[in-house]
């Protein structure tokens, strides 16, 4: 009998789990959101809030191609990558002075490249210490940001272009719930960038079509968004993030999102114009588009390298072919020592393209 009388009571259970399952599943997520335990994983990390009294900057959001704020006014954006928080702190260089350089410069908004190796080897509650502050800065001073997973390689695959670049698609997930949940309501945070610059090198980094990286990218965007219903995503193409013409039979397939290039000078022959059309400026018609990274240097310049070497000409029919499409862009780097440089020395004195995107920045940015 009491074997007979425990049967039932195990076969109710799983009936009444079933039920669960098909009818209450939000609720026990909300429960589970809601309430404090080991299994969150997340008890040593302390909370994100701006201070009180801090001001919020207009939310954006992707209307059509363009970005816009609240009233429905256009928003382009035109700023500077910084270096990786980790960089600067281990120099001594993390202050709110080198934001404030920033900002008089004309930026109107700053790229955060967090590299996987800084994220691990600091680990997550000490790199998000330097992440809030970075964001405080920046929010203070009237600049947003962009979040960037700073990887290269096949994501797919998990082969990447060096070590400081190795990461997985789980730790990239957990990274964007982790930060997208951070920020979730600091206006100032507009956009995640889900990966910096993929690319299978030729085949040395194993395979990938735009069917898988399309996949990976939605799942990342499902995962911040369910965090961040207000995020903008950003979503490379391929070539090191050069090549978006897949976007033209298959965008991704999600709303808020915005598409990424990184048109360096040698990355295609003249006619220059005719062929960042074709390859990737055509995306613009359709969808908002950012070059979240673009610079130059001579070839005599400390650090020259494939693919950022040009005679100068490039910066001007860069920021006119960008300005002329309304597309939003980000200069690299305003570091003295990560080539092509936008300042020569920690006291931010611009370089030959450091001149030339100031300059654009201070006329193009103005209220």
């Amino acid at each position: 009998m009491k074997f007979a009388q425990r049967f039932a009571q195990l076969v109710l259970a799983c009936f009444a789990g079933l039920a669960f399952a098909d009818g209450g599943a939000s609720q026990h997520a909300q429960a589970w959101q809601n309430s404090p335990g080991w299994w969150r994983g997340t008890a040593d990390l302390p909370g994100f809030a701006l201070d009180e009294g801090t001001r919020q900057l207009p939310l954006v959001k992707v209307l059509g191609n363009r970005f816009v704020n609240a009233q429905g006014a256009v928003v382009v954006f035109r700023g500077v990558n910084m270096s990786d928080p980790d960089k600067l702190a281990a120099q001594g260089q993390f202050s709110r002075a080198y934001f404030e350089a920033i900002q008089s410069w004309g930026a109107n908004v700053v790229r955060i490249p967090v590299h996987p190796s800084a994220w691990q080897r600091r680990g997550k509650k000490d790199y998000l210490a330097l992440l809030d502050q970075a964001v405080r800065w920046i929010n203070e001073l009237g600049m947003y940001v962009i979040v960037d997973w700073h990887s290269i390689g096949n994501l797919k695959s998990e082969l990447f272009q060096n070590s400081s670049y190795a990461t997985s698609k789980g730790e990239t997930f957990d990274f964007f719930r982790t930060v997208a949940a951070r920020y979730k309501g600091v206006h100032a945070v507009a956009m995640y960038e889900i990966f910096n610059e993929p690319t299978v090198f030729g085949g040395q980094l194993g395979v990938a079509s735009w069917a898988d990286w399309k996949a990976i990218n939605e799942e990342a965007i499902t995962i911040i968004q369910a965090h961040n219903p207000e995020a903008i995503a950003l979503v490379a193409g391929f070539n090191w993030a050069y090549d978006l013409s897949p976007v033209a039979t298959a965008p991704i397939e999600r709303s808020q999102v915005a598409y990424v290039s990184h048109p360096y000078p040698m990355k295609v022959a003249a006619p220059f114009e005719e062929n960042w059309q074709r390859d990737w400026g055509f995306v613009a018609d359709k969808y908002p588009v950012i070059a979240t990274e673009i610079g130059y240097q001579l070839a005599s310049d400390k650090g020259a390298h494939i693919p950022v070497i040009d005679d100068g000409s490039y910066g001007p029919r860069i920021t006119n072919y960008l300005g002329g499409k309304g597309i939003s862009w980000v200069a690299w780097v305003f570091d003295p020592d990560w080539a092509p440089q936008l300042i020569k020395d920690w006291r931010y004195e611009p370089t030959l393209q450091g001149r030339h995107f100031r300059a654009v920045m201070q006329r193009e940015n103005r209220p």
